[in-house]
This record gives structure tokens, C-alpha cells and sequence, in this order.
């Protein structure tokens, strides 16, 4: 359009050198960078620059690596915090764009510099190499463990609920798969590329074989596309935002009708955001409980590493649903008592645990 178009011809005026290019590392040593998003700039800057500070940039660049540069750079870092982190001192776990190669790779490196095998030190491991039975789907689990305990308390039985899921990588499709099994009707999905909706509800196993064959949930046979915005304010029981942060903000949090929002993303939603969802009335289970599933698995992994013991995947996922149920309950119970949100509640109960503690060791 002609906003785009005027900014582009302010950026570009000086140019001696215009290259328009999908892959990073054609145009990564340019002096300008113009990240373009469905129309729109959403980032400009030298490539440093933009890896820092732009998400889009970022994703698109750590997508192209090829696994032998992947391997290097995944190397490479482990090289540059070894003397911050072990089994006892700080423990990396997986987050998004990760996978068990990948802290495999991570393990393999820090074994090499300590000159032994040193497995505790990271979590999110394959199997063959410390990982731990059940950590693959423990935040997905985690998701929809606390959206079940938020619909008992409502009443709701889960084969009564409808479910929107916002993100379809680790997270999000463990999350979608659960609620499947669960009895919760899944009725929209997204992924990076957009969003589709089924009136009737989707196989989420079948969705995810589907994704795994084609790169994305777009075209879904059976599915209507749909946008993020539109699977944001669909009407559902729980919506679970399973993607990135900032997705519900002061510009569109009047619209959601969902009555239960599950966090599986990190702070996907806004302080401003959270001021206009509790006055509307949702109940929103913050990412600090509804996402710690997975740390409390990789908690799991790591003391079945001091161990070099490992325990079945029906004890793992027996152990996680027992602490996780455990935490809901508290922090419900102390947002009741204290006439606060959820989030509040949480923040309460992990300080009030800090407190305790650093009384007893007389820090204060």
C-alpha cells in the first residue's frame, strides 16, 4: 500500500545496493536490513541488530541454519557459558526452537570441556543420552492439567468444552493432542504460516501427522482458514495461547470470549490486557503455573541424572499431574483468599515460599 511504500522509499533513498532475498544469509552482511511481514515492516537494522530485537527476523534466520551450522553455533554457545552453568550451579532447559539434538549437541559439548560424561547438567535430552520418559509432552501435559482443574471448578465436564489452541510447534500440539484425549472438543489451531477452524472439531493426532508431512496446519483437510485474530475471540471454553508472548494486548483483549485462558506461552499476555480480562470476568492461569509442566519434568530428568536411575513414563507423568494439581490448588486457594487474580496468587505463593525459607536460614 502507500504507507509501505513511502517507508520503503525512506529507507532505501541512500542505496547504492537493493537486494530483495528470502534467505538470510544472502543479505546478512548488509549495511540495512527491511524485514517485511504480510505488508507490513516489522523490523530494520544490520543483522545483529535484528536478531536481537526482531522475532520474525530471528525465526526466519535460525530456520535456515543447515544442521552442520546449527551444530557449530549450538557448540559454540555452550563454549562461551560453561564456566556459568552444571548440574549444580545452573541447569538450561529446552525452550522454543529446540529439540533434543540440539541439547544433545549441548550435553556432548560440556562432557568434552569437564572430560567426562556430564548429563545433569541440561534437560530436554534425548532418551538414549539422560533424557527423561514423558518431558516431550510435560508442558503441553502441564497446559492441560491446569485448564481441567479451572473447569472442574466451574462445573464444566470436559466432553461440555471447546478448546482454541495458538501455536502448533512442541507446545502447542502436545497441549492440542491432550485436550483431545482429555474429551475436550479442539475447534481452532494455528501455527506460524496462520489459523484454521472445525466446527465439529479436529483429530489433533491426525492434524499433527498432517503437519508433519506438509510444514504447517494450513489446509487441513476438513479445516476452514481462518486468522490468529479470529482464533483469539473464537467462542470457546479455554483458549490456550501455545505460541510466543504479547499476543493478547489492551488492542484486542476486549474481543476474546473465551471464558478460561491457559497460558502455555511465556507472558503471552500484557499487563494491560490482563487489567480488561478481569474485568470481563476470564479466568487466566498465568504461564508461571499453567507452563510448568515442563520444568517440573526437566526438575524430573535432572534428579534421575544425579541418580543414573530412570523411572518408567507412567511414574513421570504420575509424579508431574500429582504437583501440578498441588500448585493450581494453592495458588486458587490464595487468589480466594486475598480477592486477587491468579497471576497475583501465583507470585504470592512463590514469594511466600522464599520468605519461609529465608527466615529459617536467617537471611532476614
Amino acid at each position: 500500500d502507500a504507507a509501505l511504500r513511502r517507508a520503503l522509499a525512506e529507507n532505501t533513498a541512500n542505496a547504492t545496493n537493493i537486494i530483495v532475498a528470502q534467505r538470510v544469509s544472502t543479505i546478512m552482511h548488509a549495511d540495512k536490513i527491511i524485514v517485511l511481514d504480510e505488508g507490513r515492516i516489522v523490523g530494520i537494522g544490520t543483522h545483529d541488530e535484528l536478531m536481537k530485537n526482531c522475532s520474525e527476523y530471528r525465526e526466519i534466520a535460525e530456520s535456515q541454519l543447515s544442521k552442520a551450522e546449527l551444530e557449530r553455533l549450538t557448540r559454540g554457545y555452550i563454549d562461551k557459558i560453561a564456566p556459568i552453568i552444571g548440574e549444580k550451579r545452573d541447569i538450561p532447559a529446552p525452550d522454543m526452537n529446540t529439540n533434543a539434538q540440539i541439547m544433545g549437541w549441548m550435553m556432548d559439548e560440556y562432557s568434552k570441556l569437564n572430560g567426562q560424561y556430564e548429563p545433569g547438567f541440561i534437560t530436554g535430552k534425548a532418551i538414549s543420552v539422560g533424557g527423561s520418559l514423558g518431558r516431550t509432552a510435560a508442558t503441553g501435559r502441564g497446559v492441560v492439567v491446569a485448564a481441567l482443574e479451572a473447569l472442574k471448578l466451574k462445573g464444566i465436564q470436559p466432553h461440555e468444552a471447546t478448546a482454541a489452541v495458538q501455536g502448533f510447534g512442541n507446545v502447542g500440539s502436545w497441549t492440542a493432542k491432550l485436550f483431545c484425549d482429555a474429551g475436550v472438543k479442539v475447534i481452532a489451531l494455528s501455527d506460524v504460516y496462520g489459523a484454521i477452524f472445525k466446527e465439529d472439531g479436529f483429530d489433533c493426532y491426525d492434524v499433527d501427522a498432517y503437519v508433519k508431512k506438509t510444514g504447517s496446519v494450513i489446509g487441513y483437510p476438513g479445516s476452514k482458514a481462518i486468522s490468529n485474530a479470529e482464533l483469539l475471540a473464537m467462542e470457546v471454553t479455554v483458549l490456550a495461547p501455545c505460541a510466543i508472548e504479547l499476543q493478547l494486548t489492551m488492542e484486542n483483549a476486549a474481543a476474546v470470549q473465551a471464558s478460561i485462558i491457559c497460558e502455555g506461552a511465556n507472558g503471552p499476555t500484557t499487563p494491560e490486557a490482563d487489567d480488561i480480562l478481569e474485568a470481563k470476568g476470564v479466568m487466566v492461569i498465568p504461564d508461571i503455573l499453567a507452563n510448568g509442566g515442563g520444568v517440573t519434568v526437566s526438575y524430573f530428568e535432572w534428579v534421575q541424572n544425579l541418580y543414573r536411575y530412570f523411572w518408567p513414563e507412567e511414574e513421570v507423568i504420575e509424579k508431574q499431574n500429582a504437583l501440578m494439581r498441588k500448585a493450581f490448588k494453592a495458588v486458587y486457594e490464595k487468589a480466594k483468599q486475598y480477592n486477587v487474580t491468579l497471576r497475583v496468587a501465583a507470585y504470592m505463593v512463590a514469594l511466600g515460599s522464599l520468605e519461609e525459607a529465608m527466615k529459617i536460614r536467617g537471611m532476614v
